[in-house]
């Protein structure tokens, strides 16, 4: 039996629909990923599942078993107690059967009644059943899986970061015996061994789960079906996410080609409107409200294609060429309050270099960028930059921005050349329209912070990007935005991230930070992990391989071909249908249907015209995988 069935759920606000018509269900083993853009409802959709909100219209069939895990409810907590001792309360019915047990024990030594004994089995055979003899180890692994070392398990819990409290939520409701879970970027604030602990867990984890994140390297780990809200509907598919992307490129090419269709005839119905108002008459405007009402019934179920969508786009670009050598770190060390964050680091990164940082949280990463970016002092060692490095730096706390300004001031003050129209539109690429550029940074959300900052790089014109988590915050889709723009800079890049597909897609080389120094590695994050799991990283520093610069020029170099015949596929096959439709034209008109040689050549055009369709369609989806 479902755990949960929606029928025809629909909701809104006042000013827009969020998704209607949704249908769908939660089976037992069911490991939900939910995607979609920024403000399309998916944290909606948790609130109306957990009744939090009530649907316009259909509504949600919750099983009669159902029990729901959502993080919101572990959010209070007692200041007073521990990290453990708050995260175990998660326990708090098997800790009184545990205390009803002692009591047990106790009067069967001084009178061992029936009743007394059956209760004692009765209450052994529930406690083992859940678990019960293993609950504090379990609380403790989960800890400590999260990220936290044993230490940290005795402060108190008034003594937490906002991080360590919602790190705390999610160990208590892992450990909840729910059987449906709701977990709403729960990769937020973790480190990569953190999160690959909790992969291991929720592949173990014997319930379903609905999941709200971005990280697709995440997402292909832990679900089995994926649902997207878009277009104010919600999509469902089988299997996980890199399996819903190779479905969604068919079902957006089945859009796209009925968009077009569709808004073909409506262009035409517009042409006989306009046509009828010229004649002026009064059997014309009968007409017209008659066609009217064509063009608003194809207008009601059109769907707009991704393609047609406003989307955020990133271009960067550099007039000045770098050297050989842009960055050259030697024995750097760094330590605060007594604790030594890292110490002899060595770091050399050339031009075309796409470096990304790994390591647990607090080893210093974040802190040697703002070293390099003499925001920090370093406690030892040096470092310098090659000839005509330009350096763009992306801050994850984004607290270089001005709170107190619009967003268009927030670019002008910094850019005086620009004219305001020059500016605007700058802000456009990253969807910040019309009234939009006159909201203060302050009200904007973490994605829209995070875009404005790239934005102020992109315009200084970098030639070495440093980028500390540029994908937190950011949708999906801003996310591949953002790895298109990267893969197509012929500049240089040195990040630290936590996003595995974004340093898959993009990496050159690996270093893994320690207290002692780093470990490099060629490669991206599965090369890495393929040769940690082996134990077989080097102590030191491999040497370079030959010709590993020029190859991974190449290897750029053929990427950028690739995209650009993509580019000139895509115009090809829109030339190519304007033709084929124009020899339908052709061929539908009744003085060249009754000519039996133009028919016999038109149709000779046609069959050549689908055929260099077919070929051109092949040889894109070719290249798209």
């Amino acid at each position: 039996m479902s755990l949960l069935t929606a029928q025809n759920l629909g909701f809104g606000f006042a000013d827009g629909v969020l998704f209607q018509g949704a249908a769908f269900q939660v089976e037992p083993t069911d490991r939900v990923g939910l995607i979609g853009r920024n403000g399309v409802g998916k944290t909606t959709l948790f609130k109306l599942i957990i009744g939090q909100e009530t649907p316009v219209t259909g509504g949600i069939v919750r099983g009669k078993d159902l029990k729901i895990g959502y993080m919101e409810q572990y959010l209070t907590y007692d200041p007073a107690k521990t990290l453990y001792e708050q995260t175990v309360t998660v326990f708090d019915d098997l800790a009184a059967i545990e205390r009803e047990l002692e009591l047990l024990v106790t009067e069967m030594q001084h009178n061992p009644t029936d009743a007394v004994v059956e209760r004692h089995l009765h209450l052994s055979e529930e406690m083992e059943r859940r678990g019960g003899l293993y609950y504090r180890s379990l609380t403790r692994s989960a800890l400590l899986g999260l990220g936290f070392s044993a230490p940290e398990l005795d402060l108190p819990v008034s003594a937490l970061s906002g991080g360590q409290r919602a790190k705390m939520s999610l160990a208590m409701l892992l450990l909840s015996d729910a059987n449906l879970l709701l977990l709403d970027e729960p990769t937020n604030n973790l480190d990569i061994d953190a999160i690959t602990w909790l992969e291991d867990f929720l592949s173990k984890y014997k319930g379903a789960l609905m999941v709200v994140s971005h990280d697709r390297y995440f997402l292909d780990k832990v679900t089995n079906k994926t649902m997207e809200i878009a277009h104010r509907r919600i999509y469902s598919t089988t299997g996980n996410y890199s399996t819903f992307c190779r479905l969604k490129a068919e079902r957006d090419l089945a859009i796209e080609r009925e968009y077009e269709k569709t808004m073909k005839e409506i262009h035409r119905i517009e042409g006989i409107i306009e046509q009828q108002r010229r004649f002026n008459q009064e059997a014309n405007y009968v007409t017209i409200a008659s066609k009217q009402k064509q063009i608003d019934r194809l207008k009601e179920g059109l769907v707009v294609p991704e393609s047609a969508l406003r989307d955020v786009h990133f271009s960067f670009a550099s007039p000045v060429r770098a050297g050989d050598e842009v960055l050259c770190v030697r024995g750097l060390c760094k330590a605060f309050e007594g604790k030594q964050l890292f110490r002899d680091f060595d770091l050399t990164v050339r031009r075309g270099d796409r470096v990304f940082l790994l390591g647990p949280n607090g080893c210093g990463k974040s802190t040697l960028l703002k070293i390099i970016n003499r925001q920090l002092p370093a406690d030892g060692g040096t470092f310098r930059f090659g000839i005509n490095v330009r350096v763009g730096y992306f801050d994850q706390t984004t607290d270089s921005l001005h709170n107190d300004k619009t967003v268009l001031d927030e670019v002008w003050d910094e850019f005086r050349t620009m004219t305001q129209t020059e500016v605007r539109s700058a802000l456009a690429v990253m969807l910040f329209c019309g009234e939009d550029v006159f909201k203060t940074v302050e009200s904007l959300s973490g994605g829209e912070r995070a875009k404005l900052s790239l934005l102020k790089i992109l315009l200084h014109k970098p030639n070495f990007l440093i980028l500390d988590e540029p994908t937190n915050h950011l949708d999906i889709s801003s996310r591949t935005a953002l790895e298109d723009a990267l893969l197509a800079f012929d500049g240089t890049l040195l990040s630290v991230s936590h996003d595995r597909a974004f340093i898959n897609k993009l990496s050159t080389g690996i270093v893994a930070m320690t207290k002692d120094g780093a470990v490099r590695i060629d490669g991206n994050y599965d090369d890495y992990v393929a040769i940690h799991s082996a134990e077989a990283v080097p102590a030191e520093k491999p040497k370079p391989k030959e010709n590993e610069y020029l190859r991974r020029k190449e290897e750029q170099s053929e990427e950028r071909r690739r995209r650009g015949r993509i580019r000139r596929i895509e115009a090809a096959i829109a030339e190519a249908e304007e033709k084929a439709s124009a020899l339908e034209k052709q061929l539908a008109d009744p003085d060249v249907a009754a000519d039996y040689e133009k028919v016999l050549a038109l149709t000779a055009e046609m069959d050549a015209a689908h055929a260099s369709l077919t070929a051109l369609y092949d040889e894109w989806e070719t290249l798209q995988s």
